[in-house]
């Protein structure tokens, strides 16, 4: 498993994590910084200018999840990653592929009152031999206590497990962090596993509509990006059998009638990804009622929402709204489209 531990910068960490790894048996510590300081080796620089943040760089999570995942291959036991993660659409997506791979992780937030961060990211040293150290250590640290205060307001204290440790030495919060471990206080995160894909594969998409015409959206916990109600096609399984399905146990609406096909659309592979085709049907209108009965499975699906088409531009990746926008066109002409990568084939 991974006990990863978040905060703020200047929290305590990395220094909590050296004095963890000492009270959890068979443990390792792996820190992301590490991948980020690779990245600088490995990317042009002029690649790595565009980005203020490495968490920002795709490759940077990939290989976070890659990387903890062959650790945990190689060396087995409980990796401890010290990881500020304040994006929660970055928490999904590295939690999501740890998931994939069945590493259960438990997810701990240090959380010392603000004046106590201040005076640590104060005293915090800078290594002399680093270029504008006191810029890119203390006042990084400094710009990031509001970005933690709107994903504390959000997110993170709701998804993490609290450990005060104003007060605490980082030898008293890895002790009670170890406890709080080993007595299952804090749970492994509640996530839904999906195995990634080893080949291509077809997934079927549900677009359902309330009586404003506005498109049913999901927020999966698993993945970035919102999506519509639908998954993989299963062996032996009909597309469209495949959406209700998973309408059902996204939404908990029951379709009684076969869905129609608005869209076919073949995504290209792109490695690390395989691709496939992907399906989307018309699920029909809801009305106020059933709109009201909508459910969600708190680990798959984090929130839903009616969209117009101009506020699903704004939600979607850029390949899946052109994905909605040719269904929507299909569904107002009556008539099925195929796309390739979203653009409608010649």
């Amino acid at each position: 498993m991974i006990v990863w531990i978040n905060g703020a910068f200047g929290a305590g960490k990395t220094t909590t994590a050296r004095e963890l790894i000492e009270l959890i048996p068979n443990s390792t510590l792996f820190d992301p910084e590490v991948v980020g300081g690779t990245l600088a080796h490995l990317l042009p620089a002029k690649h790595l200018a565009e980005v203020g943040d490495y968490q920002d760089l795709p490759i940077w999570r990939r290989l976070v999840i890659d990387t903890a995942a062959a650790m945990l291959a190689e060396l087995g036991g409980t990796l401890v990653v010290p990881m500020t993660l304040l994006r929660q659409e970055y928490r999904d997506e590295i939690f999501g592929g740890l998931a994939a791979r069945r590493i259960s992780v438990r997810h701990l937030l240090l959380a010392p009152a603000e004046t106590i961060l201040r005076e640590r990211i104060a005293g915090r040293e800078v290594p002399p031999d680093l270029p504008d150290g006191e810029m890119r250590v203390r006042q990084w640290s400094y710009d990031h206590i509001e970005p933690y205060r709107a994903a504390l307001a959000s997110w993170l204290t709701a998804d993490a497990h609290p450990v005060d440790n104003s007060a605490l030495t980082p030898y008293e919060t890895a002790v009670r962090i170890a406890e709080a471990v080993a007595t299952g206080e804090v749970p492994a995160c509640d996530i839904v596993q999906t195995p990634e894909p080893t080949a291509e594969t077809i997934a079927a998409g549900v677009l359902l509509f309330d009586e404003q015409d506005r498109v049913l959206l999901v927020d999966p916990t698993y993945k970035a990006g919102w999506e519509f109600p639908g998954g993989v096609v299963e062996p032996g399984e009909a597309p469209a059998r495949a959406g209700m399905r998973e309408v059902v146990e996204e939404t908990g609406i029951h379709l009684v009638d076969v869905p129609r096909l608005l869209v076919v659309d073949w995504e290209a592979p792109r490695p690390p990804g395989y691709g496939g085709l992907r399906l989307l049907f018309d699920g029909g209108r809801l009305d106020s009622a059933e709109a009201d009965r909508l459910m969600l499975p708190g680990p798959e699906l984090r929130d839903w929402r009616f969209a117009t088409e101009e506020e699903a531009a704004d939600l979607l990746p850029p390949v899946r709204y052109e994905r909605l926008r040719w269904a929507l066109r299909a569904r107002e002409r009556g008539a099925a489209l195929y796309l390739e990568a979203g653009i409608p084939a010649p």
